[in-house]
Parts: structure tokens; C-alpha cells; sequence
């Protein structure tokens, strides 16, 4: 797939992480997101209907982010692509970087980050 929606840099706070002072202390998380769909009858109708409105794509990365705390990055990034391939009949496919850029660690260095690849099953 070729086509795909780009969101890049949403920064949500969250409570992940296997340490309690991560539970008990909202870090930074950003995400980004990359979201594979057939855009042609999109890009022909002009009708935001026939594609995926990358707010509500948001809106719901936001409420996983900054729910329920995981352990870890990893389960936070399956769970986004598990709940959008769900909810968008459209996708055909995403990936989704979280990006913990101040991870409590005592060695000073830019920060950790997962990707993570899904495409629905057919």
C-alpha cells in the first residue's frame, strides 16, 4: 500500500512504565502514526467520508496513551493498532512510534521508542 496518512509529534501524558515512580508521575510520551489506506476515492470526492478523519484517529490514541497504565511501550503501541484496525474499516494497515523521550534512567540520552507494524488479517 502506497497511500497512507501521516500524523506525526502528538505529545500525551501518560502513566507507563514497570517503576512505581513512572505509575505514580505523568511523563511525556509523543506519538506518531502512519496510517496505510487506499486515498484515490478520497482524493476524488473531496469528501472527508471516504477517508479516516486523522481527529478522531487522535482522539483515540489519546484516550489509550493517557488510560490505563501499562507496563510497557510495547503493549501501549499493539493496543493502539489492535483498537484502530478495529474501529477503521478503511485501514488496511498502520504503524504506530511512541516515543518516551524521558524515561527515568540515571545515563543521560535522548529517550526510547517502539514501532510497531500491524496490517488486518483478510
Amino acid at each position: 500500500m502506497a497511500d497512507k496518512i501521516i500524523l506525526k509529534g502528538l505529545e500525551i501524558k501518560g502513566r507507563h512504565g514497570c517503576s512505581e515512580e513512572e505509575r505514580n508521575h505523568p511523563q511525556r510520551f509523543i506519538v506518531d502514526a502512519e496510517l496505510y489506506l487506499d486515498l484515490l476515492h478520497a482524493a476524488k470526492t473531496d469528501d472527508l467520508g471516504d477517508t479516516i478523519d486523522y481527529a478522531s484517529v487522535l482522539d483515540d490514541i489519546k484516550k489509550i496513551v493517557g488510560g490505563t497504565p501499562r507496563n510497557l511501550i510495547e503493549t501501549v503501541a499493539n493496543d493502539i493498532c489492535e483498537i484502530l484496525l478495529r474501529k477503521y474499516f478503511l485501514l488496511e494497515g498502520l504503524k504506530i512510534t511512541i516515543h518516551k523521550p524521558e524515561p527515568p534512567v540515571k545515563e543521560k540520552f535522548g529517550g526510547s521508542a517502539v514501532e510497531i507494524t500491524r496490517f488486518r488479517s483478510r
